[in-house]
């Protein structure tokens, strides 16, 4: 009787386990990806150049002069 009751078991748990495992790895796929704004952080490194090149060119003219 135990011998029949451990092969219904198992083959119980042969035939089950694989659909379970299969539902329980399965995975949403990742969200799309979300547009960034490029212009905002495109702005203030304009900006750094700019202030960056006036303040060399300001620096020249200035040694320039004093010479």
């Amino acid at each position: 009787m135990k011998k029949i009751l451990l092969v219904i078991v198992f083959a119980f748990t042969l035939s089950v386990l694989p659909v379970l495992v299969k539902d329980a790895a399965a995975q949403p796929p990742p969200p799309p990806p979300q547009d960034i704004p490029v212009d905002g952080g495109l702005f203030l490194l304009i900006a750094a150049g700019a202030t960056y090149g006036a303040r060399k060119l300001y620096k020249q003219q200035k040694e320039e002069n004093n010479k």
